[in-house]
């Protein structure tokens, strides 16, 4: 699974600048005033061929008993719980302050893995502007500006080594070939726990009518008509505002990571309350993320034909980017539906990793240019000329060509329903990228 490293500190030190350094974007606000960022913000980082998840939370108060203050240290709390290693940063320019040592005194408390980050620490390396920050009893200080990226390799590298965690070849070891890692993913109280229990035929996974509670994610092997399966339970995913509770701590992040350690995840849904906005987030990570995804709408028996109609509407208006993934409707408890499911999941799991040779792939392509030409882009109209897969969980096809960076959404879109109907790609995403052919007469 990828590592969690969360960011912590007073208020104004630079922990969403950091976030943004570790996750390459802008997605956290930044601005030279306090309290900027209130809710946890997960974000995803690569190092090399190392990943992780950064979590940047808003400025941590452990004594806070009141207001936003109260809910954002609550926040951070939870985030410290969630991960790994923690990066606790000060500001090296601002200098040692009181709360600073209170949030020392909690992360020692805790007995978690924290790295002290001084930030702001241009110019400072060999400065006695840091000793003062050894009081804190974290060990040595690491300056860094995130503002300019000084340090912030370092520190990453650091980070990660402190794990002490697997290759990436050692994890391939320890996966058992030729099992299929299925996620049941969906919002609390849909009926995850109970649908794998009726798999299993008996009650391994505690189901009770009250959402939260699954607190981490579980994995049972299973084994149905000769293939194995490692079916994982995942704690529902809240939105965030509703994500305080102490049982619900490690729900998000574990989540998270196992939608991405899964090859195909059934994304469950509530007939009696229909598709709400999570769902549509729960099912836009799902793809984000490249798994293969097979949709069931559980409780069905428990629904008219009049809330079907509108579970179906709403289906069509907020998943509408799921037509890909096949749809089942089922009911967990009473058995209901649950043997064409099987069907789907193992089709899209042997979708996503399809292979598909460059021949039939230039073939397919070249038809499809036949049948409808790109538009114009300006002078010159795209090109293509052939096309290449270029992996798999999730599909990668690649267009080589003159201009192809010019094909537009809509073209790139037709040329993905060529694809799918000619190999059967049904319940995994596709992408499609691509790679214009450089004139060795241009300069």
């Amino acid at each position: 699974m990828k590592p969690v490293i969360a960011i912590v500190g007073r208020p104004n030190v630079g922990k969403s600048t950091l976030f943004n350094r570790f996750t390459k974007s802008r997605d956290a606000i930044v601005a030279d005033f306090a309290g900027l960022t209130r809710d946890r913000h997960y974000g995803h980082g690569r190092l090399g061929k190392r990943e992780f998840i950064v979590i940047d939370t808003g400025g941590f108060e452990p004594e806070a008993d009141a207001g936003i203050y109260k809910e954002m240290a609550k926040q951070t709390q939870q985030a410290v719980a969630e991960a790994d290693v923690v990066l606790f940063v000060v500001d090296a320019r601002a200098g040692l302050s009181g709360q600073d040592h209170d949030i020392a005194e909690y992360l020692r408390r805790l007995g978690k893995t924290a790295l002290l980050v001084a930030n702001k620490a241009e110019g400072m390396r060999e400065g006695a502007q840091l000793a003062e920050f050894y009081e804190l009893g974290l060990g040595d200080v690491l300056p860094v500006s995130a503002a300019h990226g000084q340090g912030v390799r370092s520190l990453l590298e650091l980070a990660l080594d402190s794990l002490n965690l697997p290759s990436d070849e050692d994890a391939e070891e320890t996966q058992e070939e030729g099992v299929i890692r299925l996620a049941v993913a969906g919002r609390p109280n849909v009926g995850k726990s109970t649908l794998i229990n009726t798999w299993l035929g008996e009650e391994r996974l505690v189901a009770f009518d009250m959402p939260g509670t699954t607190r981490d994610a579980i994995s049972v092997p299973f084994e149905r008509e000769g293939q194995k399966f490692e079916l994982i339970d995942t704690a529902g995913l809240r939105r965030k505002g509703r994500v305080f509770e102490a049982i619900e701590k490690f729900s998000v992040v574990k989540t998270l990571q196992a939608i991405e350690d899964a090859n195909v995840v059934l994304l469950l849904l509530d007939a009696t309350q229909g598709v709400t906005d999570q769902d549509a987030h729960i099912a836009g990570f799902i793809v984000d993320s490249g798994r293969a995804l097979v949709v069931a709408i559980n409780k069905w028996d428990a629904v008219d034909s009049y809330q079907r109609e509108q579970v179906q509407a709403s289906i069509d208006k907020r998943l509408a980017f799921l037509k890909f993934a096949q749809l089942h409707t089922i009911s967990a408890q009473k058995r209901q539906g649950l043997g064409p499911l099987w069907g789907s999941l193992t089709r899209a799991h042997k979708a996503a990793y399809r292979k598909m040779s460059t021949p039939q792939l230039t073939r397919q392509l070249q038809e499809a240019v036949q049948f409808q030409q790109p538009k114009r882009a300006g002078m010159f109209r795209p090109k293509p000329r052939y096309a290449h897969q270029g992996g798999m969980n999730p599909p990668v096809i690649v267009i080589h060509g003159n201009s192809v960076e010019h094909l537009t959404d809509a073209y790139k879109r037709f040329l993905e329903g060529r694809f799918r109907q000619a190999f059967d790609l049904v319940g995994t995403p596709l992408r499609i990228e691509t790679k214009t052919s450089h004139n060795p007469y241009a300069d």
